[in-house]
């Protein structure tokens, strides 16, 4: 995503309906409800505790798109939600990795007491919110903290009048629908759920970057180009070019076999093995070697600027070596591939630079630049990683790479022609229980309040993978940023509604503007962005016969 999070805007209450031809509707299926707790007022600090959207099933729409392809359209509602526009004061607050001052969307107890005061002093009615931990595996449970609020509005300007008073009165505040809160329900979510049944497929699932992992692509114009049944968006990828360059990918991936991004620590991944008919997610990470002769290096990036890290999670990084979603580290002695797939020019700067031919044989050392080779790969190495090419890539002399993918067990997953990888962050269900690891994957930070809460625990639009008892894969789309018709899922929601699926394994995908889901080429959700559908660095696409991306 790289930016799953952005401002609330409006939306029509009508939303144009996404349709697609030649699909075939069937009987309406009924989900088991998630019914959402009770949320208790006292005095004037309101209950923080998540609640699960809906509150009675969803009556899906049913499309049988080739043998093995089904796909199931459902809006869960709530017909109590309550949902207002509302003003939040920031709470002052300080990174904790930088050591900069910033702002949260909540504090401690004390500061939301003195702050109510400060503003009833000024002539405001205050109310209190308390914030719960959801169901992360890995953060402590309790009060994460308090919200400061004033007023509820039933339209955005009025907020926004609201907001501009409590801003002048010297409070750092922010306009807020309440039904993107994980402790009320919402009003509505839309989504697309897509069942691939790999043992009744005529096809193959993979990773498609389009052929070039430098650029950016519609899912819906990928799919169309492909002729794929279905495809959704993939993993996080760069959006701007103070990150890197945009559309490669900010964390591992594999497209046909082949490694075109290192993992960024240890985060989730779907796995497609053979064609897809072998899906299974797991906890990453990657080791990539480069030998001459006796002397080895660690590679430690493919496809991305030396030196910039998107999510970090790399040995060496500052300010931190483990994964830190939407962050961008520094790393000075670094050791970069390119590979064909990298189609636009090698970055430039200071270091050195090393071109092998497809036997990694040293064809030429010198500055950075140029175009990588159609059949080869580049090495770019800074600071000390630059010395040691230096010293150790001669021309004419074979340079050999060694490139190692892990689960967490220490299982090393071998790669093969119809293997792919997409990754993302966080695992949502594992072994069947819910098991968000938000903290480790770096989505959020339990010492650290202005960090990653609107991404986790406010409604998104998601994109979702899992795996059901059967063995089939399910990916989900639920839409949202649009008050009142599909306000997303947090992270907790967006794992209990794959586990109501049946999902025994499931992960994140990227969201936000990226969530998309194309059916025969035709997109099918509303995504979020103002301009329409967003360009995004890979997907997953599913292909009928045996033709891959």
């Amino acid at each position: 995503m790289s930016d799953i999070v952005d401002k609330p805007r409006r939306r029509a209450s009508r939303v144009k309906q996404a349709t697609w031809r030649g699909a075939a509707f069937g009987a309406a299926f009924t989900l088991a409800a998630l019914v959402p707790s009770a949320v208790a007022n006292a005095g004037d600090a309101d209950s923080g505790r998540p609640v699960a959207s809906g509150s009675g099933g969803i009556a899906w729409t049913t499309a049988g798109v080739a043998p093995g392809v089904q796909v199931r359209t459902g809006v869960l509602r709530n017909s109590g939600a309550a949902a207002v526009w509302t003003v939040t004061v920031q709470a002052p607050a300080v990174n904790r990795l930088t050591g900069v001052a910033t702002w949260a969307p909540l504090g401690d107890r004390a500061w939301a007491d003195s702050t109510a005061g400060r503003l009833r002093e000024a002539g405001f009615e205050p109310r209190l919110e308390q914030v719960l931990w959801d169901e992360y595996a890995d953060t402590p449970r309790g009060t994460m903290g308090w919200q400061v609020r004033v007023g509820r509005y039933a339209t955005q300007d009025q907020a926004g009048a609201m907001n501009s008073a409590v801003s002048a009165a010297g409070f750092r505040t922010s306009v807020e629908w309440t039904g993107y809160d994980g402790r009320q329900a919402a009003d509505a979510e839309n989504i697309h759920v897509a069942v691939l049944d790999p043992a009744r497929l005529h096809g193959t699932i993979a990773v498609s970057d389009g052929g070039n992992v430098a650029d950016r692509e519609k899912t819906s114009a990928v799919a169309a180009r492909l002729g794929s049944l279905i495809g959704v968006n993939g993993g996080f990828f760069i959006t701007s070019d103070s990150d890197g360059v945009q559309g490669t990918v900010a964390g591992l991936s594999a497209v046909h076999g082949r490694l075109e991004s290192m993992a960024v620590g240890s985060r989730a991944a779907l796995i497609l093995g053979d064609g897809g008919r072998r899906p299974r997610i797991a906890d990453l990470s990657t080791t990539v070697t480069v030998r001459a002769g006796a002397a080895t290096y660690g590679v430690q990036g493919i496809n991305r600027v030396p030196g910039k890290v998107r999510n970090c999670g790399r040995p060496g990084a500052a300010p931190t070596d483990q994964p830190r979603h939407d962050t961008t580290c520094g790393l000075a002695d670094d050791l970069v591939k390119f590979t064909p797939a990298f189609r636009a020019p090698l970055p430039t700067g200071p270091g050195v630079q090393t071109v092998l031919d497809k036997h990694g044989i040293v064809v030429s050392t010198g500055g950075r630049g140029g175009v990588a080779p159609e059949h080869g790969s580049v090495l770019q190495g800074t600071g000390a990683a630059g010395n040691w090419l230096t010293d150790h890539a001669r021309v004419g002399k074979r340079l050999s790479l060694r490139e190692v993918v892990r689960d967490s067990s220490g299982r090393q997953v071998r790669l093969g022609p119809g293997d792919s990888i997409v990754s993302a962050a966080p695992t949502l269900v594992e072994d069947g229980r819910i098991r968000i690891d938000a903290a480790t994957e770096g989505t959020l930070d339990p010492q650290d309040l202005s960090f990653g809460f609107a991404w986790s625990n406010v409604r998104q639009p998601r994109t979702l993978a899992g795996i059901d008892g059967r063995g089939r894969l399910l990916l989900v789309t639920v839409d949202g940023r649009q008050p009142g018709v599909s306000e997303g899922f947090t992270l907790g929601e967006a794992a209990r509604f794959m586990r109501s699926l049946g999902a025994v394994q499931a992960l994140n995908l990227d969201g936000g503007g990226s969530s998309a889901m194309a059916v025969k080429g035709s997109l099918v959700n509303v995504t979020s962005d103002a301009t329409g559908e967003r360009a995004v660095g890979d997907t997953i696409q599913v292909l009928p016969g045996r033709r891959t991306s």
